[in-house]
């Protein structure tokens, strides 16, 4: 639904959905007070870290940065924030050696926190020597107890945890093609925001909110 017919169902009464980043939620114009709308004015992303410069709350992984809560309230609006790209001072970009000097995946900083990095994704990775272990110590006994399985009601609404999804669904109704997700990871590369499995990339944040779901699959609540 286009924002300026979000804008005329809203006029009419009709339930519409607030364009506020951190809020999604449905609104009417009756029923719209100030301080129902919890949002967030604006993301930063840099260096792999996502941060909300509103109130500095940041995380590596993009569906806990998703998750954090607004943290300014206000009225649901129908009008889409325009995001505006965050100028910082770099230093200037040293040329990567190769592998030959001894310089390469292990030494990069994106690498090394186990981002996906564009210098080395075609690398492959240095085996590490093999670890011996202390044949002195005394084996300790693993666990043969399996863990108790989560019981689930069937007819109990649940929230999808897949990357792009988000829908609330009942276990009932949940099968193999029932979720449009992106199985990921996401990627944040020189300003430019994307999905790895489908390799869509773009510049501006709402744009990468709307990248559709390349993959169809369960829906699944418990996604990490």
């Amino acid at each position: 639904m286009s924002t300026t017919t979000e804008a005329a169902n809203s006029s009419t009464g009709a339930p519409v959905r607030c364009q506020r980043i951190g809020c999604d939620a449905v609104f009417t114009d009756d029923n719209n007070p100030e301080g129902s709308c919890q949002y967030h004015p604006s993301p930063l992303f840099h260096d792999g870290m996502k941060e909300w410069s509103c109130c500095k709350q940041r995380s590596h992984d993009f569906s806990l940065f998703l998750a954090i809560p607004g943290c300014t309230s206000g009225k649901h609006t129908t009008e889409k924030p325009v995001t505006k790209a965050v100028s910082a001072s770099r230093p200037k970009a040293t040329p990567i050696q190769s592998s030959k000097q001894g310089v390469g995946a292990d030494a990069c900083p994106r690498c090394r926190q186990g981002f996906f990095c564009s210098d080395h994704g075609s690398q492959p990775k240095v085996q590490k020597p093999a670890v011996t272990e202390d044949t002195s110590k005394e084996p300790v006994e693993k666990s043969s107890v399996p863990p108790p399985k989560k019981r689930i009601d069937i007819n109990e609404p649940r929230t999808c945890k897949n990357k792009g999804c988000g829908k609330s669904y009942k276990e009932k109704d949940n099968h193999d093609s029932a979720c449009d997700y992106h199985p990921g990871p996401a990627v944040f590369h020189d300003r430019m925001r994307g999905w790895k499995c489908c390799n869509v990339h773009v510049k501006e944040f709402d744009e990468f909110m709307e990248i559709p779901p390349c993959t169809k699959g369960w829906h699944n609540a418990d996604a990490v």
